[in-house]
């Protein structure tokens, strides 16, 4: 049961081009994915809820991106939540959810 703690998938279009950094230990890549649910309301109508998730991966997986995905590609993430929080310039505490990737899949038509 512990491999399934903190574990999230998901398959979604990118949002963004990736923003690929290059540091001492690697690369680090940031961007964003967004997921797509659907459900029938009260009225019976069918409703698309979109949900736009924030993806960070390192190492192999970030070269990956970098040389593939541009925005609106199809991918399939796994990995596991990270939250942080920091002071914004007015002094107001934020907070940050992300999904840090372990495991990266592309779908779709190659671009």
């Amino acid at each position: 049961m512990n491999t399934m703690k903190n574990r999230v998938q998901l398959i979604g279009h990118v949002g963004n081009d990736p923003e690929v950094k290059t540091f001492e230990g690697g690369k680090v890549a940031n961007l964003s994915i967004a997921t797509h649910e659907y459900f029938t309301n009260k009225k019976g109508e069918k409703v698309e809820e979109t949900h736009w998730h924030k993806i960070v991966a390192f190492g192999k997986s970030a070269e990956i991106i970098e040389k593939f995905v541009v925005k609106g590609k199809e991918i399939a993430i796994e990995g596991k939540l990270s939250s942080k929080s920091y002071d914004d310039k007015e002094g107001n505490k934020r907070y940050i959810t992300e999904v840090v990737v372990s495991d990266l899949m592309l779908l779709g038509k190659p671009n």
